[in-house]
């Protein structure tokens, strides 16, 4: 049996210049961390006792015989890209809900090749994984992603993420003082609005207009340089700023990115004294990040108290086999 642990992720600037319609012909960049809250994929070859041949446990539940019957995308993709023949179970736990802004659909395909190979007997790099979650999403699912996810899944931590060119992507681990980490962490709220959706409806929507948005995505692509200038330069209060900037950008990408609801959620954590904060992910729904100096948080959590809080903290380690007990499911 095998366990794989991938953390969720919160993107803070350049969501929208890692899709490939952009940065074939423009720089893509972004600048995220990984948190302590994630997906575990459990993954064993099954015994044959079964009527079935593979089980598939998530939302719901797939009793299958062959991978075409295999609803779950992720999964039946996955196994076909590893060529894996032999009957599986594999179990899927979340801390938190799926099609919420924390790319959870990709630490899941991340982390089920990571569970995959372990069974295998082969341990992947984690650039591996990245690209080959990205091979899947895109060109075998033909999702409507881009490519910051897997790789924030795979890497764990701050880093500032690099699309296009010969290297296509390259990641550079955003190094500040541990003081200065702590400080950033604690100026951060998330918010949960109770909405979750399908992400990549949206994103069709927004890969649609990039033709007509180069000064919006160049914009967004430019604020991730200068978030790192002011994280280097420990300029707290201006990345909050920005970001408040980089959402305004974001949210006129598509009338499909934000709601009444979040705008509502948003205007009454700035009138609490927050400094910016914007929806993560594609839109839509899911979570609210909130940016605020530490003596204002009460502020904004009194003015947001009809939403679930929900506390996080940075972690920087990736995708992870946790539980590694090979047995090829052969009975002596």
């Amino acid at each position: 049996m095998i366990i794989s642990r991938t953390p969720f992720r919160i993107s803070f600037f350049g969501g929208g210049t890692d899709y490939p319609q952009w940065f074939k012909d423009h720089p893509g960049a972004v600048l995220s961390t990984t948190i302590d809250k994630y997906c575990y994929i459990t993954a064993r070859y099954l015994p044959p006792f079964f009527e079935h041949r593979s089980r598939i446990i998530y939302s719901k539940m797939e009793h299958v015989h062959n991978i075409d019957e295999i609803d779950h995308p992720s999964v039946r993709e996955t196994l076909r890209f590893l060529d894996i023949s032999r009957g599986l179970e594999i179990h899927h736990d979340g801390d938190l809900p799926a099609r919420t802004g924390l790319g959870s659909s990709s630490a899941f395909t991340v982390g089920l090749l990571n569970a995959l190979y372990a069974l295998k007997g082969v341990m992947p790099t984690k650039t591996r994984l990245a690209e080959e979650a990205i091979h899947i999403e895109q060109d075998m699912i033909k999702e409507s992603v881009g490519c910051q996810d897997q790789v924030a899944a795979a890497e764990g931590g701050l880093n500032h993420i690099e699309f296009g060119g010969p290297g296509h992507l390259n990641v550079n681990k955003v190094t500040i003082s541990r003081e200065n980490l702590i400080t950033l962490q604690n100026h951060m709220m998330l918010f949960f609005t109770g909405i979750s959706r399908i992400s990549s409806a949206i994103a069709v929507h927004q890969v649609q207009n990039i033709p007509r948005l180069s000064r919006e995505l160049g914009t967004m692509h430019a604020h991730v340089a200068e978030a790192l200038a002011r994280l280097n330069a420990a300029d707290f209060k201006g990345f909050g700023k920005l970001l408040h900037e980089s959402w305004l950008c974001k949210r006129s990408l598509s009338d499909r990115i934000t709601t009444p609801q979040v705008d509502d959620v948003y205007a009454k954590a700035l009138r609490a004294g927050a400094l910016g904060g914007k929806l993560l992910g594609a839109g839509g729904g899911g979570f609210v990040l909130i940016y605020a100096e530490p003596d204002r948080k009460p502020a904004v959590r009194k003015a947001l108290e009809g939403l679930l809080e929900v506390p996080f903290r940075f972690e920087t380690l990736g995708s992870q086999i946790i539980f590694y007990q090979p047995y090829d499911g052969v009975v002596a």
